[in-house]
């Protein structure tokens, strides 16, 4: 399963992507609206840093207007991917770009049926969410278990984003469940890393390291 980061914050991309791990980014208006800078400047900044698809979603709600702002977003650089929002101008949408070669990310994805209706159309990526399943008290993985089971009949070549990750048991059930990709917010990347086991093992080969070179300096 390939790992992307979920976000719009350019020293938590830089972290990341320094430890070899990441293969893309996603972003949404929520997070840009949480950094400075123009988005097309942050975009660009984002590919530098990441050679993956970089998920840039539009504001628009008609398909025309879709279209358009997909085209302007996807010649900002080619490893951006259009993100395109679950509804029936969002499909018709993802099938006009599909055409042109540009890539679509359809996010907002709930339902199998959802998702291989963005399939059908088109779309490179489904973005199924999670978390936002969780806080209605559903089973998100169960949820990405269907879709992920879905599509692998599809005739399509979609693969199966995760999205709204909440925590490191989310990444990992998305593996067990055969998603393509989970897109994860930083924190979780940096909780990730951690175990007391994995800090106490450090802890105790770096004292044992540091006793054994002050005997040999008594020597």
């Amino acid at each position: 399963m390939k790992l992307f980061v979920d976000t719009a914050d350019l020293n938590d991309i830089e972290t990341i992507a320094g430890w070899g791990v990441l293969d893309g980014v996603t972003t949404n208006p929520t997070l840009l609206s949480k950094v400075e800078g123009e988005p097309d400047d942050i975009y660009r900044r984002v590919c530098e840093l990441v050679n993956g698809p970089v998920s840039a979603e539009v504001v628009a709600e008609a398909r025309a207007e879709m279209v358009e702002e997909g085209r302007r977003l996807a010649a900002i650089h080619p490893n951006i991917v259009v993100k395109l929002p679950m509804s029936a101008e969002g499909l018709a949408a993802t099938a006009t770009l599909a055409e042109d070669d540009v890539r679509v990310n359809m996010t907002l994805v709930f339902t199998a049926p959802q998702a291989l209706l963005a399939s059908s159309a088109g779309a490179a990526f489904v973005s199924p969410f999670l978390g936002r399943y969780d806080d209605i008290g559903e089973n998100g993985v169960e949820r990405l278990r269907e879709i992920v089971e879905s599509l692998e009949t599809s005739l399509h070549d979609t693969e199966v984003l995760a999205a709204s990750i909440r925590n490191p048991v989310h990444v990992t059930e998305a593996a067990r469940m055969g998603a393509d990709i989970a897109t994860i917010p930083p924190k979780v990347f940096y909780q990730m890393l951690q175990h007391p086991l994995t800090a106490k093992g450090i802890d105790t080969f770096t004292q044992d390291f540091e006793a054994r070179r002050a005997r040999g300096a008594e020597a």
